[in-house]
C-alpha cells in the first residue's frame, strides 16, 4: 500500500463534504447571482438553518465551533476567495504561492512556510482563479492558460492552468503594504544606512534619472515606492505599468496600465503605447513599474529629451547586468541600433543604479547604489559609492553585515550643488 505523507483526517474530509453539500443546496434554491445580491447577514441565516438541517439528516455530531467555520467558509467561497481568504486577511503574509490544490505555501518575513489551507480539488481551485480574473476583466482558459491581473486590494495575482502546468492550476500572488515604508521604517528593518537614504533623497530632489534593478522579491517596488516621496508635490508625474503597484504619494499623478487583447485578438495595449503616449501628457517626471521589453528604448529616449527625474525597475543580478538587459530589451525594439550606439544612449540617460538584494534569511537589503561615469567598447562604466557587505549569520540564522562607502566622490555632486543640494562629504562618503 502506498504511503501518503499528508492524509486528510476524518474530521476534514467530513467537514469538507459538509460544506459542499451546504452551497449545492444554497445554489439550488439561490442562482449564484442573487447569491451576491443578498445581505452577508441574511445569507449567514440561511446557511446555519441548511447546515442545522443537514447535521439533523444525517446526524453528523459537530460543535458549535465546528459549525461557525462551515458557515464562515461558506460566506468566504460566496463573496471571497475560499479557502484563500483568511491568507488575505493575514497583513503579515507577502506572498501566496499555490503549486496545486492541496499544496499552499505563504511567506511571512521572507521565510515560506506551509499553510494550513487546502482546496477540495483542481475544480475548485481553478474556480477560484476564474472567479479573481474575471473580477478585474482578464480571461483564463485553454487558449489563454496563463494571465496576470490585480485585485481590488492592489494584490498582484500570475496563474497558470493545463496545458502549460503539469499539475493542475497554479496561483501566485503578491501582496503589497497598504502603506507606502517611511524613512524610519526603512531604517529600522536595515534595508539601507542613513547616510545611503540622505544620498537617495538628494538625488531624486536633483531630477537624477534612476534605475532600481534586482531579483524577483527583492523589494524593488517597495524602495521606488518609498523614493517617490521625496518628489516635490508641484511636479505632475506619469506612471506606467503591466499591473498597476506603485503607491505615489502626490497628488498630480497620471497612472495608466497596460491591457490585454480581447478574445478577438484586438484593443491590447503595450507599454511601448503607453509611453509614447506619455511623452504627449506633458509629464515633468516619468516612472516605469517595471521595464522588461522594447519600451526600455521609449524610455532611455524620455530620459534624454528632457525628461529628468525619470525612475524605473528592472530585473537584473547587478548594476552592470542592468545595463546588458538594457541592451538586449532596446535591440527587442528591432530599430536598427547599433550596440554602441545603446550604450552611449544609457550612460547619458541613467546617472544613478540601485541594486537590491533579498538575503537567504528573507530580509532585504541594498546591496549596491553605483553611479554611470561614461562607457566603452566593454560596456557602461560604473563606479560605486555604497556596498553592503555580508560578514557572517548570528546564532538565529540571519546574515550580519553593514553598509559601507567606498570613499568615491560621485561626479554629480556638482549637479546637486547647483540646485542649492548640499551633503557632508565627509560624513556620507568617506569610507569607515
Amino acid at each position: 500500500m502506498a504511503f501518503n505523507p499528508t492524509p486528510r483526517a476524518p474530521s476534514a474530509e467530513r467537514h469538507s463534504d459538509l460544506k459542499t453539500k451546504v452551497h449545492r443546496k444554497l445554489l439550488q434554491s439561490l442562482n449564484s447571482e442573487t447569491l451576491r445580491l443578498i445581505s452577508k447577514e441574511r445569507l449567514r441565516g440561511e446557511i446555519g438553518r441548511a447546515v442545522e438541517k443537514l447535521l439533523l439528516q444525517e446526524n453528523i455530531p459537530m460543535t458549535l465551533p465546528e459549525r461557525d467555520r462551515v458557515i464562515e467558509e461558506i460566506l468566504d467561497e460566496v463573496f471571497g476567495l475560499g479557502p484563500l481568504e483568511p491568507l488575505m486577511k493575514d497583513l503579515s503574509i507577502t506572498d501566496i504561492l499555490v503549486n496545486n490544490y492541496n499544496k499552499v505555501y505563504v511567506e511571512r518575513r521572507g521565510v515560506l512556510q506551509r499553510a494550513p489551507i487546502q482546496f477540495k480539488d483542481d475544480r475548485h481551485l481553478l474556480h477560484i482563479i476564474e472567479k479573481m480574473v474575471t473580477a478585474v476583466g482578464r480571461r483564463i482558459d485553454e487558449a489563454n492558460p496563463i494571465v496576470s491581473a490585480r485585485l481590488a486590494d492592489g494584490s498582484r495575482v500570475t496563474a497558470a492552468i493545463p496545458p502549460v502546468t503539469l499539475d493542475g492550476p497554479a496561483l501566485s500572488i503578491r501582496r503589497f503594504g497598504k502603506q507606502v515604508l517611511t524613512n524610519d521604517e526603512l531604517m529600522g528593518n536595515d534595508t539601507l544606512s542613513p547616510p545611503m537614504l540622505q544620498l537617495l533623497e538628494s538625488c531624486v530632489k536633483a531630477r537624477l534619472n534612476m534605475v532600481i534593478s534586482g531579483g524577483s522579491g527583492s523589494g524593488k517596488t517597495t524602495l521606488l515606492n518609498a523614493l517617490s516621496r521625496f518628489i516635490p508635490e508641484a511636479e505632475r508625474i506619469v506612471t506606467i505599468e503591466d499591473i498597476a503597484e506603485l503607491m505615489l504619494q502626490q497628488r498630480h499623478v497620471v497612472r495608466l496600465e497596460t491591457r490585454e487583447a480581447s478574445i478577438e485578438g484586438q484593443g491590447a495595449v503595450t507599454q511601448r503605447d503607453l509611453m509614447i503616449n506619455a511623452l504627449r501628457m506633458r509629464p515633468d517626471r516619468i516612472i516605469v513599474g517595471e521595464s522588461r521589453g522594447p519600451e526600455a528604448l521609449d524610455m532611455l529616449q524620455a530620459m534624454n529629451t528632457g525628461h529628468d527625474g525619470s525612475m524605473t525597475t528592472m530585473h537584473a543580478n547587478s548594476p552592470r547586468d542592468c545595463f546588458h538587459r538594457i541592451e538586449t530589451m532596446v535591440l527587442m525594439a528591432n530599430v536598427g541600433l547599433t550596440e554602441p550606439i545603446i550604450r552611449q544612449q544609457a550612460a547619458s540617460a541613467i546617472q544613478l543604479v540601485v541594486q537590491m538584494a533579498r538575503l537567504r534569511d528573507g530580509s532585504r537589503k541594498v546591496s549596491s547604489v553605483a553611479e554611470v561615469v561614461g562607457y566603452s567598447d566593454e560596456g557602461v562604466e560604473l563606479e560605486e559609492i555604497f556596498r553592503y557587505e555580508r560578514t557572517g549569520l548570528d546564532e538565529a540564522r540571519r546574515v550580519v553585515g553593514r553598509f559601507v562607502p567606498t570613499g568615491y566622490r560621485p561626479q554629480f555632486l556638482s549637479r546637486l550643488q547647483a540646485r542649492g543640494i548640499a551633503l557632508p562629504q565627509d560624513q556620507v562618503f568617506l569610507s569607515e
